[in-house]
């Protein structure tokens, strides 16, 4: 059994994944290399790290295109930490139903807050909001 620690800790590494693939353009399955061999891996869901850094990668045209009308500046302008978040995050809504929504954005402020600039969870919240009344109707109205 997976234990909440160990998906906290897969999610902490795969913003760090998404920003090496962003910044160094890097193929996402060498990344993945690399992070097994240098990270203890020991306490990490390593499926769940390997599902959203492959789904992010599979997937980020759509990811994009399901938080960017709720961006108040161009995705470009984004940092790129920022962006990594939102692109995990969205991934989650989109494609692991089960995970409650206010998981995955109780996960991004969390990671925004470790990794993000000053105050960027206030606006990944926001934008996630909006992501899942889009995105989670249904569960956000039984709310």
């Amino acid at each position: 059994m997976t234990t909440l620690r160990a998906r906290q800790k897969a999610r902490r590494l795969v913003v760090q994944a998404l920003y090496s693939w962003e910044i160094g353009g890097i193929d996402v399955s060498a990344i993945e290399s690399h992070f097994l061999a240098t990270n203890d891996m020991e306490k990490v869901d390593t499926d769940l790290f390997h599902d959203i850094l492959f789904g992010v990668a599979s997937n980020w045209i759509e990811i994009d295109q399901t938080f960017e009308p709720y961006l108040d500046r161009n995705r470009e302008h984004l940092d790129p930490v920022s962006r990594a978040v939102l692109r995990l995050s969205t991934f989650e809504m989109l494609y692991s139903i089960q995970v409650p929504y206010k998981v995955v954005i109780n996960e991004a402020v969390n990671l925004a807050k470790t990794f993000g600039p000053e105050d960027a969870f206030k606006f990944i919240n926001g934008v996630l909001d909006k992501v899942a009344v889009n995105s989670r109707a249904i569960e956000v109205a039984d709310r």
